[in-house]
């Protein structure tokens, strides 16, 4: 059991005065679809975007659990989660690959930039064809001279309509497999690059995203990320800080909720008695108590394990898949707890529902997180 000292329950308090404000107009926000610039300035002046990188570039220095505990009170206490999903993923899809891959001089360029939230990141790696199969990528990088030359385009990319800088994963080696992949740090206004329309979908609506093309985009070779041929190592770092910041989110949402249907059960009556005296309530609340600290302890007992050095990958699964049914369940049993007003969209419960059904899609299916876990058993071809 973590016990979270004063320093980091400062951050996180510090953090929660700002609920309000970011909460704001959110079911308006979220029917028109609408990222919110003035919210995003909000965003800066919290320094949440700060948290996890170094000083020297603006960072707090904070640790990954104390980065995660106060991400999940961003969850808990902002009710834009399109918001909060652009948040992390400018952390995890642009500033975290930085701070550990990046040049002296690529730091420079882009990290203080990232933790002052100026410069919104997203990464670019999910195609039409592939999916979830990342090995499947069809986007090329060829090298002319000083430059490579991008031909391809990716789709699904989150803030791509609002990013300043992607994190586009290419391949540079055709036949290189996973070795022929590497990850280049693209501006917005870098020749031949198109960046799509936003695209309407289900949820999150308020972190805009949209697809990306590329026709003969010429990349200085100073802008690869890691090293030529290491794009699947840059990814996998990624996708672990991805998973954790995206999911802790989500159980601060969780226990928001959870709160919210404990008071409703307590104060709605229904045949002369409050709603949780009956059974069928109570359990319903009781499982969404439990799925809450099952993910938490996942999430957090799976951050420990990395930061120690530890083999991660079913554990990662493992959380992600709690998380997002957890996260899912709960949202469908607070609109039926709710009833009538459940399902009205001024109470925003039927909007958790829609925004929840992206976490079994987003940072790889919950049918790959199974494969992925049957085949650390040893359950493959």
């Amino acid at each position: 059991m973590i016990r979270w000292n004063t320093d980091q329950a400062d951050l996180r308090e510090g953090l929660a005065r700002w609920g309000e404000a970011l909460s704001a107009d959110h079911l308006e926000q979220d029917e028109r679809a609408a990222f919110s610039w003035d919210k995003w300035k909000l965003v800066q002046k919290t320094g949440i975007l700060a948290l996890p990188f170094e000083e020297r570039y603006g960072g707090l220095g904070q640790s990954l659990l104390t980065t995660m505990y106060v991400l999940e009170g961003l969850g808990e206490h902002c009710r834009d989660a399109g918001l909060s999903f652009s948040v992390t993923t400018t952390l995890a899809s642009t500033g975290v690959p930085l701070e550990k891959f990046g040049t002296p001089e690529q730091k420079e360029r882009y990290l203080p930039l990232i933790c002052s939230g100026e410069m919104i990141g997203a990464h670019a790696i999910t195609e039409a064809e592939g999916g979830s199969d990342a090995m499947a990528m069809t986007t090329r990088a060829e090298r002319d001279g000083d430059h490579y030359v991008l031909t391809g385009g990716k789709t699904f990319v989150s803030n791509g309509p609002v990013a300043d800088v992607f994190v586009v994963y290419a391949r540079t080696r055709p036949d290189g497999g996973a070795l022929g992949v590497t990850a280049f740090l693209v501006d917005r206004d870098t020749p031949g690059l198109t960046v799509g329309e936003p695209v309407k979908k289900m949820g999150l609506r308020t972190s805009p995203l949209s697809e990306l093309y590329f026709d003969g985009c010429r990349v200085p070779r100073d802008r690869v990320l890691g090293r030529v041929g290491g794009g699947f190592i840059v990814l996998d770092h990624v996708m672990k800080r991805e998973i954790l910041f995206s999911f802790i989110v989500n159980a601060g949402e969780m226990r928001h909720r959870l709160e919210r249907i404990v008071e409703y059960a307590k104060t709605r009556k229904s045949f002369g008695q409050p709603i949780g005296s009956y059974q069928s309530i109570a359990n319903k609340i009781v499982d969404t108590k439990i799925g809450l600290e099952t993910a938490r302890k996942w999430l957090y007992d799976t951050a420990e394990r990395l930061v120690a050095g530890e083999n991660v990958t079913t554990d990662l699964a493992i959380a992600k898949l709690l998380t997002s049914e957890s996260n899912l369940a709960s949202s469908i049993t607070a609109v039926q707890i709710f009833g009538g007003h459940g399902y009205m969209t001024e109470y925003g419960l039927e909007q958790d529902v829609r925004n929840a059904v992206g976490g079994t899609i987003y940072s790889g299916t919950n049918e790959i997180q199974y494969n992925r876990i049957a085949s650390m058993l040893g359950l493959g071809k």
